[in-house]
């Protein structure tokens, strides 16, 4: 064989390295981002092509040849290649599965790279018609109608109009067959704005001005500016600018249940230029929405996490809303970061990056203060919007009837007397988060999992909020068969059940994650709320993030206390952000807000920040005490996870590990601690437990790991567990 004819493939499997295979004498050699199927034992697998090399450890001859070259040009684009091989190493994760995850899950497999052609929707003149005399009850329908006549006659692209109407496809082909929409040929993209932005406030403009200013180059922007200070409209401004000079922007947001409000947003502001990518599109829609992001067609990319990764052949500006939130975070498998992803991409790329949030990660404040992002405020609300009024009410001087006590209920009375809507924050979803008995001690226990069954009314079962176990509520006691039964705590379903008998004649709508069902659901209740078609919402922390709700002036918030003593040490911060962020949503129209808080701590200090609205007072005393604790923003922290059928082998694994990276680790200034069993130590029937490493030098720490980690896969413990390390943890258990 000639020169670099050893090609280096990265396949889909969790191992730490690339797989050499050979070119047959007929086959063109692939080149860098090309897929390629390869033989791997007794199968064939799909890899992308990582380099060519002129030796391998194995002898040539011996080496198995690739099957077949899948593209005719490199799948994925210089930039994200780059950005995958970074990702893999900063989180020392298989290569092969970080590019798996950059592409989507329909090229993972024998698949031609292009799509059919995506469809293109316009309104017709019977549709029109149809709008006005079809029956609200057909609430899918109108959405869609309504949409495309917003869109005018340019039309709308399939997943721009899915983005906006999510599972909508059924409700398309039966409005196409009846002639109410046609399918055009192409998008019409309108590189400049379709309506007339509000009017900017001097922050707003300042901010517009300081990241219109680094266009070209890398510059990292925290946009810190409170609830309703009109964030979106200087992302809006900035990305129409950033259009209007032939550039495509991305935006991140942290829930699919953000992405409809902001689609309708984007797409009156920008037109159809939009494609749209999370985990409601089916996989053939995720697939048309990346093509026409990597093909260029689409000047804005809108999606949740794994959108970081979309292809963008002219990159000029990321945005990441709600930087702060913990969806950002892949919780299994590749523990990527999209935020921390996104400033890379933004670096490699030469482009501004803006991180949005009116509670920013302590991470981002303290790189802020340090220089390493510039920091823009915007200090108040737009318009004529006042920060709502923050009450706390001390539980230990009130009486409390299913989780509500007197101000609470008089403080919706007056509400409702007023034609206004309240939101009742309740952060656990369910009836009763414990089902015990009085007389023998006895509490229904999951299984399978170190926690208690929650009771669901609706359902009339008890379920575990972890492994999805459920079984029927015993009618007494399975311990003692004694009949005295109680139920502690409030849900949800319970406070919904209390609101609906002390007012009957309320529409309360419970919103979170048993109700609000698929996405299009989802959509469809935020919709009503709205459109003030609920009196009374009661919900869990999707509730928090983002959404835009102007009739609604009261927000009372029932159980947080558990975030002030949690055994995570940023269970703190991610109370404080939540209570930020909820209280954010009242007043955020014309009539003034009252947030209503019921603790039982009153005198805690978090507390009088937030009836201040304080949150660098908040930040400041936080970081102080990371900083003496030496805990990140000032360390850098590692996890390394194990978990096995049995209680002995994830201990020993980690022991093990100790043992052999121990030496090393004094010498790079890295500190391994003790491994332990995790906080809920048995999940879904699996034991767990970890290992914590913490190091003030980043350089050193990687560096550490490379060489432990090649040293771990080798430990027979390690085959009797199922392990993963997870750089920058964001959750301790």
């Amino acid at each position: 064989m000639t020169d670099a004819q050893v090609v280096q493939v990265a396949l889909p499997v969790p191992m730490r390295q690339l797989f050499d295979y050979s070119c047959t004498d007929n086959q063109s050699l692939p080149v860098p981002g090309m897929r390629v199927m390869v033989p791997l034992q007794k199968r064939t697998v799909v890899g992308i092509v990582c380099g060519m090399s002129a030796q391998s450890a194995v002898p040539i001859r011996r080496l198995r040849h690739i099957i077949r070259v899948l593209d005719d040009e490199p799948l994925l684009t210089p930039q994200v290649f780059a950005l995958a091989q970074w990702a893999a190493r900063y989180y020392h994760h298989p290569i092969g599965e970080v590019m798996q995850a950059a592409i989507p899950s329909l090229l993972r497999r024998d698949r031609p790279a292009a799509p059919r052609v995506a469809p293109h929707w316009r309104i017709c003149d019977a549709g029109q018609q149809a709008l006005s005399t079809l029956p609200m009850r057909y609430h899918v329908q109108h959405h869609v109608l309504q949409v495309l006549v917003s869109a005018g006659t340019a039309g709308l692209a399939g997943e721009a109009l899915l983005g906006l109407v999510p599972r909508s496809s059924s409700t398309v082909a039966l409005m196409t067959d009846r002639g109410w929409i046609e399918q055009v040929t192409a998008a019409s993209v309108s590189p400049v704005p379709l309506s007339a932005p509000p009017r900017l406030n001097s922050a707003q403009r300042d901010a517009c001005l300081a990241i219109d200013k680094a266009n070209g180059n890398y510059v990292p922007f925290l946009l810190d500016g409170v609830t309703g200070s009109g964030k979106t409209e200087v992302y809006l401004d900035c990305v129409a600018k950033t259009v209007s000079r032939g550039f495509q922007a991305m935006v991140l947001v942290p829930e699919i249940s953000l992405t409809p409000q902001l689609v309708e947003r984007f797409q009156a502001r920008l037109g159809g230029s939009l494609a749209v990518l999370h985990s409601g599109l089916t996989p053939g829609e995720r697939h048309r929405a990346w093509w026409r992001s990597r093909e260029g067609s689409t000047a804005v990319v809108l999606g949740t996490r794994s959108a970081v990764f979309a292809p963008l052949p002219r990159p000029g500006l990321i945005i990441v809303d709600e930087e702060h939130d913990l969806s950002y975070k892949q919780r299994d498998r590749f523990r990527y970061s999209a935020r921390d992803v996104a400033v890379k991409r933004a670096q490699l790329s030469g482009v501004p990056v803006v991180l949005g949030s009116a509670t920013p990660s302590l991470e981002s404040v303290a790189n802020a203060r340090s220089g390493r992002y510039r920091r823009l405020v915007l200090p108040v609300r737009a318009g004529v919007a006042q920060m709502p009024k923050v009450q706390i009410l001390d539980l230990n001087r009130l009486a409390v009837n299913e989780g509500l006590t007197a101000p609470v209920v008089g403080a919706i009375g007056k509400r409702l007397e007023r034609a206004e809507q309240s939101l009742v924050f309740v952060n656990r979803r369910g009836f009763a988060p414990l089902l015990g008995c009085s007389e023998c001690g006895w509490q229904a226990q999951c299984q399978r999992c170190d926690a208690r069954l929650t009771l669901h009314r609706g359902s009339n079962r008890l379920i575990c909020h972890h492994c999805g176990a459920n079984a029927l509520p015993p009618h007494c006691c399975p311990q003692c068969a004694g009949e005295s039964l109680y139920l502690v705590g409030e849900g949800t379903q319970r406070v919904e059940e209390a609101l609906l008998r002390i007012f009957p004649s309320a529409r309360v709508f419970r919103l979170d994650s048993d109700a609000a069902g698929d996405s299009q659901d989802l959509a469809q209740a935020l919709s009503a709320v709205r459109q003030g078609e609920v009196d009374i919402l009661v919900g869990t922390q999707m509730l928090s993030k983002g959404h835009d709700f102007a009739g609604i002036t009261l927000v009372c918030v029932l159980a947080m206390d558990q975030g002030l003593y949690s055994i995570d040490f940023r269970g703190p911060e991610r109370m404080f952000q939540q209570l930020a962020q909820v209280a954010g949503r009242a007043g955020r129209g014309q009539r003034p807000g009252e947030v209503l808080v019921q603790t039982e701590h009153p005198d805690n200090p978090a507390y009088a920040r937030l009836v201040q609205h304080d949150f660098a007072g908040f930040a400041n005393t936080a970081l102080a005490e990371r900083k003496a604790a030496a805990y990140p923003p000032f360390a850098r922290f590692v996890l390394l996870r194990a978990e096995s059928a049995r209680s002995g082998p994830p201990l020993d694994f980690l022991r093990s590990a100790v043992r052999v990276g121990k030496a090393r680790a004094a010498q790079a200034g890295v500190r391994l601690m003790e491994p332990v069993p995790s906080p809920m130590e048995r999940r879904a029937g699996r034991y767990r437990a970890q290992l914590l490493l913490a190091a003030s030098n980043e350089g050193q720490l990687h560096r550490f790991l490379d060489d432990w980690l090649a040293r771990l896969e080798g430990l027979r413990e390690a085959t009797r567990v199922r392990w993963s390390v997870d750089v920058d943890p964001q959750e301790m258990y």
